[in-house]
């Protein structure tokens, strides 16, 4: 593998902004998936999340599809259902979006606790970074599931020497969390003006 895990997600990136800096649909998407084969070396931990990105990448996919001029923008997708009154419906891109920015941000709380905590366990890393990020949106069942799935987390070492390739993966893991995190917050900025920004899982 040349470079790291991340090395795609790091190239996709310069693409999500328009040149007149607006978050456009294909390319944040693409890198959302492009992340998803590092989740994959978490085997049976992870199952949750990936699914969780996965459908709500597919959702935002499909209605991209249906009309790439009108939905080139990624914020026009929740525009259009803030006009019809659908966004806060739980199958709605709305939703779709406010989900995969914070699945997203539990990735990359995660990338920074590898990065400065090098003496915690993968299990101690992945608790933390869910109970800074997806927790508080959770019930008691999706919160209960997690923690379950959290007790599968595989072992710290052998999973960086699985990303790592022949790049130099910490490297590319904190620069994946520096670029990416400003997408991220734009989201939530958005979401927040739209007062969406809240939604929580039953």
């Amino acid at each position: 593998m040349e470079g790291s895990v991340f090395t795609p997600s790091l190239e996709g990136m310069k693409h999500v902004k328009s040149e007149a800096g607006e978050m456009l649909t294909r390319p944040f998407l693409d890198v959302c998936k492009l992340i998803l084969p590092v989740i994959d070396k978490f085997g049976a931990a992870m199952a949750l999340v990936k699914s969780d990105i996965g459908g709500n990448i597919s959702r935002l996919e499909d209605k991209y599809s249906s009309n790439p001029t009108q939905f080139n923008l990624l914020y026009s997708m929740v525009e259009v259902e803030v006009v019809a009154k659908t966004a806060k419906g739980s199958s709605s891109c709305t939703n779709g979006l406010l989900w995969l920015t914070r699945a997203m941000e539990f990735l990359v709380e995660l990338f920074r606790n590898l990065l400065q905590h090098p003496d915690w366990t993968m299990s101690q890393v992945c608790t933390d970074s869910y109970g800074k990020t997806l927790k508080q949106w959770h019930g008691w069942l999706a919160s209960s599931s997690f923690s379950l799935a959290m007790k599968l987390a595989p072992d710290r070492k052998k999973f960086m020497e699985v990303i790592s390739g022949n790049g130099d993966v910490s490297a590319d893991m904190e620069a994946f969390c520096t670029n990416f995190s400003p997408f991220l917050e734009e989201n939530h900025k958005f979401l927040a003006s739209k007062g969406l920004d809240n939604l929580k899982a039953s």
